[in-house]
């Protein structure tokens, strides 16, 4: 597990990566700013995956993870 600090520094760094700096401000500004139930917000997010495929993912973010 990550301590807090390597936690943001990683977060940031993906999500400025994926989106861009100014989005990635933006996507943090909007959810700093609504009220926001994170696992409600995540069971929508991947309700169209497929639990398999969410699986398989998820270990091969951690192979990955693994070999970096």
């Amino acid at each position: 597990m990550l301590n807090n600090t390597t936690l943001k520094v990683q977060g940031m760094k993906v999500l400025a990566e994926s989106l861009g700096l100014v989005d990635a401000e933006r996507f943090i500004a909007l959810v700093k700013r609504e009220p926001f139930d994170y696992t409600e917000w995540q069971r929508e997010l991947y309700k169209d995956v497929p639990l398999k495929t969410f699986l398989q993912n998820a270990d091969d973010l951690r192979k990955q993870r693994e070999t970096t």
